[in-house]
C-alpha cells in the first residue's frame, strides 16, 4: 500500500480518548429517526427489510434505510464504499438520532480505515448491533471516543427479554442498574447457567463483543484496549479448540491479564463436531475456560446471555460498570445519555 494513501486514510493512527472521555449519545425517543444500514452482510430479501422497518415502528421509531442497504457484492451488503457512505450518511444526518444494523455476518472489519472518525465523535448518536458489528463498536469507541451498544441487530428474535434491556439501555437516561439472566422456570434445570470461574469484585470500562472479532483485530492497529476494564466476550458455532486458540491469542497479547474482570457469555453451538475437524479427545467449553480463564488473578463469570442467544442484553460500551463474580450480576452504574 502507499504510505501516503494510508496516512490519509480517516482514523489511521487515530488517537485514542482517554477512558473517562467517553462521549454519551442522547438517549432514544418514540418518534425518533434510527437509520438502518448493512455494514457486513447483505440483505436483500425484501420480507426481511419488511420486518426491519416492522421492528422500529414496534419500538415507536422512524425507520431510514441507507441508499446502500439493498445492494449486494457477493456476500457483502454492498461495496466497502457503498457500506462506508451508508455510515457516514447517517452520523452526517442531523435528522437520525439512532444507527442499527440490520444483521451481522461479515464484512465490518474492511470498513475500519476508512471510518472518518472525527465525523462520528462530532455527531453522536446511539449505534447498535453485534457479532460482526462487533469491529465497529470496539474501534469507533476507541477512535472516536462514542459509547456504543453491543445488544440486537434489527433482524434478531426480540424476545420479551431482549426487548426489555434494549429499551432500558437505549430509551433510558438513568443507568441501567444491574444486568443478569433472566429468571427460570426450571431453578433445577436452567436454560442459562451462571458460573463462577474466578470469585470476586472489580469496576471498569466495558468493552469487548464477538470473541472472533476481537480477536480477528489482534495486531492491527484497532485491537481491542482492556487495560483496567471490563472484558466481554461471546461466540457462537466455535467448537472448543477454536475457543482455546482464541482465548490463547488474546491471553499471549496481554489483553487478558490486564483486564480488571472478564465475563464470557453463552457459547451457542460450541460443541465438537461429529465430523473434523473436531478431535477424537476433546475438552468442553467450560473446560477451555477454566483452564485459561481460571488462570487469571481477576473476577471472571461466565454464562450472561450476551451475543448470539435469544435472550440478548444490550451492553454500552465505554460506560463504568461493576462485575460481580460471586453473585453473577454486572452493574451499570453510569448513565449513557
Amino acid at each position: 500500500m502507499n504510505r501516503r494513501v494510508f496516512m490519509a486514510m480517516p482514523g489511521a493512527f487515530a488517537p485514542f480518548p482517554k477512558t473517562g472521555d467517553a462521549i454519551r449519545p442522547t438517549a432514544l425517543k418514540p418518534g425518533d429517526t434510527v437509520g438502518l444500514i448493512t455494514p457486513a452482510t447483505y440483505v436483500s430479501d425484501p420480507d426481511a427489510l419488511a420486518t426491519a422497518e416492522r421492528t422500529l415502528r414496534y419500538f415507536g421509531l422512524e425507520p431510514k434505510f441507507g441508499a446502500n442497504v439493498r445492494k449486494r457484492s457477493g456476500y457483502l451488503g454492498g461495496t466497502v464504499e457503498e457500506r462506508i457512505e451508508d455510515l457516514h450518511s447517517m452520523f452526517r444526518d442531523p435528522d437520525v438520532k439512532g444507527v442499527f444494523a440490520i444483521r451481522g455476518g461479515y464484512g465490518s472489519g474492511q470498513l475500519l480505515d476508512r471510518i472518518d472518525y472525527d465525523l462520528i465523535r462530532k455527531n453522536p448518536k446511539v449505534f447498535l448491533g453485534y457479532s460482526d458489528i462487533t469491529t465497529l463498536l470496539i474501534a469507533i469507541r476507541q477512535r472516536a471516543g462514542l459509547v456504543t451498544f453491543h445488544g440486537p441487530v434489527v433482524l434478531s428474535k426480540f424476545s420479551d427479554y431482549t426487548q426489555n434491556h434494549l429499551r432500558k439501555a437505549l430509551f433510558a437516561a438513568e443507568p441501567v442498574g444491574v444486568v443478569t439472566n433472566p429468571p427460570e422456570s426450571n431453578k433445577l434445570r436452567p436454560v442459562h447457567t451462571l458460573r463462577t470461574i474466578r470469585p470476586g469484585m472489580a469496576s471498569g470500562e466495558l468493552i469487548g463483543g464477538n470473541l472472533s472479532l476481537v480477536a480477528a483485530t489482534m495486531g492491527t492497529p484497532y485491537e481491542i484496549q482492556t487495560a483496567g476494564r471490563i472484558l466481554f466476550l461471546e461466540d457462537v458455532g466455535e467448537e472448543p479448540y477454536s475457543i482455546d486458540r482464541m482465548l490463547t491469542q488474546l491471553r499471549l497479547g496481554g489483553k487478558l491479564s490486564a483486564a480488571a474482570g472478564i465475563v464470557f457469555g453463552e457459547c451457542r453451538n460450541c460443541q465438537p463436531r461429529e465430523c473434523g475437524p473436531s478431535f477424537e479427545s476433546t475438552l468442553s467449553v467450560g473446560e477451555v475456560l477454566d483452564s485459561i480463564l481460571g488462570e487469571m488473578k481477576v473476577p471472571v463469570l461466565t454464562g450472561l446471555t450476551i451475543g448470539h442467544t435469544e435472550d440478548q442484553l444490550t451492553l454500552p460500551e465505554g460506560v463504568h460498570a461493576t462485575l460481580d463474580a460471586d453473585r453473577g450480576e454486572l452493574t451499570i452504574g453510569q448513565a449513557v445519555a
